[in-house]
């Protein structure tokens, strides 16, 4: 786990696309991917990388105690490094954290429950209409 470096967002945007367009792939994300670019590098957020074999495999980008992004590349799914990156910044949050899912990503969901997320709300997507839930750690 490291902090954000330079050369990393459009590996970064990649990973994005690729996790985003496999879990919901009737939304465009590739059309999306320059607001990624744009969106990881804006000052006063906190992006970690997950390094696997000299390249990210994974990053969680924050703002103060919001988790806007939490990404794992579709072949480490399954493996821990999500858990790895969550872990990462509860760690740095010492007043807990919050997230919005989208309602029908049900693995998602599922992830954040068993992490000790709780739902507190819900809403809905800006950028693409869909319903979202609130969650809250701890």
């Amino acid at each position: 786990m490291r902090p954000l470096r330079a050369g990393d967002v459009e590996a970064l945007a990649e990973l994005w696309v690729a996790s985003w367009q496999a879990a919901m792939p009737e939304i465009d994300f590739a059309a999306r991917r320059d607001w990624i670019v744009a969106f990881v590098g804006e000052p006063g957020r906190v992006t970690l990388v997950a390094e696997l074999g000299g390249a990210p495999a994974g990053f969680a980008t924050l703002e103060g105690a919001y988790l806007h992004q939490l990404v794992v590349a579709q072949a480490r799914k399954g493996r821990g490094l999500a858990t790895a990156l969550l872990d990462a910044a509860k760690a740095g949050a010492r007043d807990g954290l919050r997230l919005d899912v989208n309602a029908a990503n049900a693995r998602a969901v599922r992830f954040y429950e068993r992490e000790g997320f709780r739902k507190v709300g819900e809403g809905v997507n800006p950028a693409s209409g869909l319903p979202t839930l609130a969650m809250a750690w701890p």
